[in-house]
């Protein structure tokens, strides 16, 4: 009874019950709106709708999820196979006897695989300018005009489909001459920009020794074969001369003197077959 007539005690009350009538009149708005939302959504006369509405939209939620989930795997398995390309492209790259070079259009060395580094004679090619790296080189075009290394790739960088070929008589750092020949192609971007120069580098010393070597030969055949005809001309009049002559001191000299020539063709025949000799076992 105290509890009754006590004014904090019905003031407590009172407001427990009104709080729990305002949240039953609120449970009760909510889900009124909540049906006149269904209602407004789903055409009337269909009464399963209401129900079949939150398990489609559920079922393409699942779907939206495994597709990204699919989607997220085809990106991981196309990026290792980039990486596994690009792998692959660096080893072969690398491994190439000839040596490549890759260009930029700024005229920096953004690659160079190991042969390139041998041919050219720097350790460390990459980051340099072609002008730091050709230096005042000098090469013949396919016209056969002569122009430097440099210009060479500085005119490949502005070209888009011209491939070059250009070869140079190319002095290393360490003041070593090689022949080189270099196949500079540009390479082009999806847009058709030029993204660089590629460059095959290949060391034609050999070779070029090999040819002057020939042509040596060839020249050294040409002087004998002259010296040849002269001699057996000679030969061949002093022999005359021995059979019309009836003065043995005469005939006797034309035989010392055909003697004398014989020998000399003799050693020059042999030094040339001797130098032909070693000029193979060089080569072999």
């Amino acid at each position: 009874m105290k509890l009754l007539t006590n004014p904090l005690a019905l003031r407590s009350a009172l407001l427990l019950i009104g709080s729990v009538a305002a949240f039953l009149v609120g449970v009760v708005a909510i889900r009124m709106l909540r049906r006149e939302i269904l209602e407004e959504s789903v055409p009337a006369g269909d009464p399963e709708s209401n129900q079949a509405l939150p398990l489609q939209a559920y079922a393409v939620i699942q779907q939206l999820k495994q597709q990204k989930f699919e989607l997220q795997n085809e990106q991981q398995v196309q990026r290792r196979r980039a990486k596994t390309s690009e792998h692959i492209t660096a080893a072969i790259i690398a491994n190439l006897p000839c040596g490549t070079l890759f260009v930029a259009p700024n005229g920096l060395v953004r690659q160079a695989n190991n042969a390139a580094r041998h041919i050219l004679g720097f350790a460390s090619p990459m980051g340099m300018s072609i002008k730091e790296l050709l230096r005042e080189n000098s090469c013949v075009d396919d016209a056969g005009c002569n122009t430097s290394l440099i210009y060479a790739f500085e005119t490949s960088l502005e070209a888009k489909s011209q491939i070059r070929t250009v070869e140079s008589n190319y002095l290393t750092p360490t003041d070593e001459e090689r022949f080189l020949r270099f196949i500079l192609v540009p390479v082009l971007g999806p847009g058709g920009s030029v993204l660089g120069v590629a460059a095959l580098i290949s060391d034609q010393s050999e070779l070029s020794a090999a040819r002057e070597n020939e042509i040596i030969r060839r020249e050294e055949a040409a002087e004998m074969a002259l010296e040849l005809r002269t001699s057996l001309s000679t030969i061949r009049e002093w022999t005359e001369q021995i059979g019309t002559t009836d003065e043995a001191k005469l005939a006797q000299s034309f035989a010392v003197d055909i003697y004398a020539e014989t020998e000399r063709l003799e050693k020059v025949v042999g030094g040339f077959l001797t130098g032909n000799k070693a000029a193979k076992a060089a080569h072999a």
